[in-house]
């Protein structure tokens, strides 16, 4: 149960960095309000302290972070940009998983 909720958290946080970032492109590059600037600075709060839940040190959850990341901006991508994933954005989104899954899971030494 634990890893399902590494992940989960991993994948909301990705969420909310990707949103935070998306909608200040969204003001500059599609002139859209400005007010967008408001939730996504909320956004970008709600990143940084969803990664203090993280019980592993902080260099090791960001670290891992990153391979979240990756899957969840391609599935963005996909979703929401509406371009097709081709077969080597999957290999590379599959590779950061499984070094995400070294990472967070692999047995620690203290």
């Amino acid at each position: 149960m634990f890893e399902v909720k590494t992940i989960a958290l991993f994948v909301i946080t990705a969420l909310a960095e990707i949103i935070g970032c998306y909608l200040p492109y969204l003001w500059l590059k599609e002139d859209k309000s400005i007010l967008l600037l408001i939730p996504a600075a909320v956004s970008l709060a709600l990143f940084a302290w969803l990664l203090t839940l993280h019980p592993a040190a902080a260099g090791r959850v960001y670290a891992a972070y990153g391979g979240v990341y990756i899957c969840v901006a391609l599935l963005w991508l996909w979703g929401v940009d509406g371009v097709k994933l081709t077969m080597w954005d999957l290999v590379g989104g599959a590779v950061a998983l499984l070094g995400m899954a070294i990472i967070i899971f692999a047995p620690k030494s203290v």
